[in-house]
Parts: C-alpha cells; structure tokens; sequence
C-alpha cells in the first residue's frame, strides 16, 4: 500500500478531530486550518512512524505540536504566560422549543467563551478528554504528559471552569436569578 493510500485510510478520518483539536487550540477557524494543514503534511511525511493502525492519537499529537511550532511564530506571548489551566460541563442537548434553543445557543456560546479563557495547558486536555472522548492514556501520550498530569490538569481546568464568571452567567439564566 503506498503512503498516500496509507494516509487516506488511517489518517483522513480523523481529520475532524484534528481541526476540532486545533480550532480550540487557536480559538480561531483560519488558524486552525493552517495549523490542520501542516499536520497533514508532517503525518504524511512521517507515516513510516505510525507502526500501528492508532492513527488517532497519533495524527492528534502531530497537531498538537504543529500548534506549538505555529503559537510560537504567530503568539509567542500566549505561551510564555500560559501556566497550564482548564474545563467541564455539558449542555443538556433537549431543547424543546425555540425560546429554550435560544437560551441554549447562548449558554454555549458562553460556555466556549470560557474554555478559550483556558489557560493553553488546560485548554488542551479539557478538549482531548471531553470533546474527542480520548482516553486519559491516549491524552497523556498525546501531549507527553504522565497519566496523574492529565487528571490534575482536567480537575483544575474543571474548577476553573466553574468558578469563570461566564459560566456563573448560564448559572444565573438557569436558575432565574436566584442563587
């Protein structure tokens, strides 16, 4: 099977996940996509390390460090004042009228306004953990981390994520007000 054949099979499927990774990463789609194209052209490249059909972890990693190497060109600020923090909730997904589709268009919004406060670190494992379902061995892998790094880094981007006054917001929605 040729690298090409061998890309498009293990590698393209995962393309989603990768532009999901980056866009989080750089909190914008356009640099995403420079940062997903050079991770495709670096897995392509180095397709002969991938000795096992995990393309996933793998690929995701390859965007992982295509976004350092961009941050460092285009936000070098952003990592040196990152001092690695993070995220959790979900969104209840039934929404039953367009009032209640609104109010919940909204929360998300303010719930992603918040994760991209993250702190890079934090930012980055929340998305692998809880939008990509990685597991924390595969994050941990990923961002070249110990597994009890990754959890410490979830827990504290969750905490983080539940006292961010955005989310504190959809709280106050939620509730009427009344706290």
């Amino acid at each position: 099977m040729s690298d090409v054949n061998r890309f498009e099979e293990l590698v393209l499927p995962h393309l989603d996940a990768a532009h999901n990774l980056a866009r989080w990463l750089t909190r914008n789609p356009d640099d995403a996509e420079d940062v997903v194209q050079e991770a495709c052209l670096r897995a392509l490249k180095y397709l002969g390390a991938l000795h096992s059909n995990d393309a996933r972890p793998w690929f995701l990693t390859i965007v992982r460090h295509a976004f350092y190497d961009w941050c460092r060109r285009n936000r070098p600020a952003e990592i040196a004042r990152d001092d690695g923090t993070a995220i959790e909730m979900a969104i209840d997904d039934a929404a039953i009228d367009p009032e209640q589709a609104a109010l919940r268009s909204s929360e998300s919004r303010l719930l992603a306004n918040a994760v991209e406060e993250l702190p890079l670190a934090y930012r980055e494992v929340l998305i692998l953990r809880e939008l990509e379902e990685l597991s924390y061995k595969e994050i941990a892998r990923i961002v070249d981390i110990p597994i009890g790094t990754v959890m410490s880094r979830l827990a504290r981007a969750r905490s983080l994520l539940q006292r961010s006054p955005l989310v504190y917001l959809i709280g106050e929605r939620t509730s009427g007000g009344e706290r």
